[in-house]
């Protein structure tokens, strides 16, 4: 899947302006907006990984390091900027930041959120992964917008998908095989198996 821009390109800028790769290009004045108001680093993000939303490539951080945007200039942009800002922090090396921020997008419906949501499940920290299984019962009732989303967008990117659970499988088999024994209740396996079952609806619906 090519990217709008190479990595190399992504990588390389020395201003923020990779950020307009991460979300589609509807969103391109409100990710150029957040994207001046980022505080300074000196670390560039780390290589991004490939998506398609509603037919369009995006390559999102893996991860972004610096400090965060004050709370207060956070909550005083514009609806969709700060969606983007939240989405943008969800890829934060510090995972209590991952985890806050996501708290503020679980529930939006907007599609470009749903790869920064997935890509969490594949990870690590398992507060996390229980905040996304609370935050997305809806995924398991067709006719709900969550539903539509996230079968859509996992019928979309179905190697993204398959990465994404081999993920949750290693994990689960590395850390938390004591604390879910059963894997099927390890909440990153609800979770992603929630998005394949709504991905094959979805594909069957069409």
């Amino acid at each position: 899947m090519p990217y709008r821009r190479s990595v190399s390109d992504v990588v390389a800028r020395a201003d923020d302006s990779w950020l307009i790769d991460a979300v589609p290009s509807a969103q391109y004045d409100d990710a150029v907006a957040v994207a001046a108001l980022l505080p300074r680093t000196r670390f560039r993000p780390a290589l991004p990984f490939a998506v398609s939303v509603d037919g369009e490539n995006l390559a999102i951080p893996y991860r972004v390091y610096g400090p965060e945007l004050q709370a207060d200039d956070l909550s005083a942009l514009p609806s969709t900027q700060q969606i983007i800002m939240h989405c943008l922090y969800t890829r934060h090396h510090d995972g209590r930041t991952r985890q806050r921020h996501l708290r503020s997008i679980i529930a939006e419906t907007h599609p470009w959120v749903a790869p920064f949501v997935v890509q969490l499940v594949g990870e690590y920290v398992a507060a996390i992964l229980v905040d996304i299984r609370d935050g997305l019962v809806e995924v398991d009732s067709p006719g709900t917008r969550l539903h539509a989303m996230y079968g859509k967008f996992g019928s979309a990117n179905p190697e993204f998908i398959t990465l994404t659970r081999q993920r949750v499988a290693s994990y689960w088999d590395c850390y938390y095989r004591r604390l879910w024994a059963d894997r099927a209740h390890y909440p990153g396996t609800t979770v992603i198996e929630s998005v394949r079952a709504a991905a094959r609806q979805f594909q069957a619906a069409g």
